[in-house]
């Protein structure tokens, strides 16, 4: 890999970390519905006026926007808003790896080997180390709500695998119409009509800021580029770059938040972390003769769609908050195999 394509690699995964601190001083200015509903609209207009049609059928645009859009994004930006912290949240929703591994394994048959199950087991003692340092200094409830996205952000994963989708970026940003509707109508129901009215009459420079950070920079650039390099480069190449998602989450949450980061956290962060590699890195037992690159899974996509929220994207759809990589939809807000989860996976 070129080194302007190395550099290229790591300011994508900076982006998708710095993107959970971003969505935190959103949700400062916006209910977390309506930001993830407004973060939506901003990632779809008006580019999906230049992608072109869809290159995959509907029911998979469809199918992956309301479990990595609604369900994924809109458990992130709760969650935080809860107060579960943003650099917290970059690292627990590498998680949706290992939802990922264990649901592949159900409905695709890919059986993970050896190794990955010993990642898989590390990644969730990771987990369970962070729930103790969360529910020892903070809400556990806003914990297991980004777990709960984790685990969406799995399942867009195993559908964007079945649609396949050629193209990342198109994919994402058709992806990107379909939770708008859903989230303003939820926002409308559970955060009311007149807490979004105060939110939209007082959108300042710093709040249009967020959202344009989190749709256009966080989504549109970030898949963008990682399905760029996807393109260039095996899977197994860019995939690990994903791994740097959390280090940047937690620092620059650390750096622009003042959050903390305990000695238990970094240990839940060595756990996670290592154990996503393992997980991911590996291919699965029953495709291990015929696999010549690693499997990335979802670590290579980090929310958003799906982004890393998710996510993400999270995991676009994105990374974790998201992420698109090349198994995930989002990405740290999060497509297909072939070109590219929050949450999102803008984290």
């Amino acid at each position: 890999m070129r080194p302007s394509h190395l550099l290229l690699a790591v300011l994508v995964a900076a982006v998708w970390g710095v993107n959970f601190t971003v969505i935190e001083t959103g949700l400062g200015h916006f209910p977390p519905l309506l930001f993830s509903a407004l973060r939506f609209l901003a990632a779809a207009l008006p580019a999906v006026f230049f992608v072109g049609r869809p290159k995959v059928a509907w029911k998979w645009i469809v199918a992956v926007g309301l479990v990595l859009g609604v369900a994924k994004f809109g458990l992130v930006f709760q969650g935080m808003d809860a107060g579960m912290p943003a650099g917290l949240s970059s690292l627990v929703l590498q998680v949706q790896a290992v939802f990922t591994a264990v649901l592949a394994a159900a409905v695709l048959g890919e059986r993970p080997a050896g190794v990955r199950a010993l990642g898989m087991a590390l990644a969730v003692a990771g987990i369970g180390v962070a729930a103790v340092d969360e529910g020892a200094s903070g809400p556990l409830g806003a914990f297991m709500m980004v777990v709960g996205a984790a685990a969406a952000w799995g399942v867009s994963n195993v559908l964007t695998r079945k649609a396949s989708p050629p193209d990342a970026l198109n994919f994402m940003v058709w992806v990107s119409t379909v939770p708008v509707l859903p989230l303003l109508a939820l926002s409308l129901l559970a955060e009311g009509p007149s807490q979004d009215l105060a939110a939209l009459r007082g959108l300042d420079w710093q709040g249009t800021g967020t959202i344009l950070f989190v749709a256009w920079v966080s989504t549109v650039f970030g898949f963008g580029a990682w399905g760029w390099l996807l393109h260039r480069h095996p899977a197994s190449s860019v995939a690990p770059f994903s791994l740097l998602v959390p280090v940047f989450g937690m620092s620059s949450a650390a750096v622009f938040l003042g959050e903390s980061v305990t000695p238990l956290r970094w240990c839940a962060a060595a756990l996670l972390v290592g154990g996503v590699a393992l997980a991911t890195l590996t291919p699965p037992a029953s495709r291990r003769s015929r696999v010549l690159v690693p499997d990335t899974e979802a670590v290579a996509r980090p929310g958003a769609a799906a982004g890393p929220g998710a996510a993400a994207g999270p995991g676009a759809a994105a990374g974790p908050e998201t992420a698109a990589g090349p198994e995930t939809a989002a990405g740290p807000e999060t497509a297909g195999r072939s070109c590219a989860p929050a949450e999102e996976s803008v984290r």
